[in-house]
């Protein structure tokens, strides 16, 4: 995993375990898995329209987006990147 990537699972990982007022993310995890699935629909959509209709930094900037929430996503269900890693892995050998 990049050095963002995991300052970024470190801070989910933080925001989960000591949830502090005003963190959007401890505010997804309040929420329940219900909202976050619901930010990953809308943000897999504003990939797709990003990719259609606006140049390559408004798809960078959706696509940061929807990796973050489905990093929250994997946060939620006990689940790490490193999982996720290990099926592209497993698909993809040489």
């Amino acid at each position: 995993m990049s050095e963002v990537l995991q300052q970024l699972w470190q801070t989910i990982q933080e925001r989960k375990q000591h949830p502090t007022p005003n963190s959007y993310t401890a505010s997804l995890f309040a929420k329940g898995e219900q909202e976050i699935l619901k930010k990953i629909g809308e943000e897999a959509v504003e990939v797709i329209v990003a990719g259609l209709r606006e140049g390559n930094e408004r798809l960078i900037y959706e696509t940061a987006d929807l990796l973050y929430h489905l990093m929250v996503l994997l946060a939620a269900r006990d689940l790490t990147w490193e999982d996720v890693e290990q099926e592209l892995a497993r698909r993809f050998k040489p």
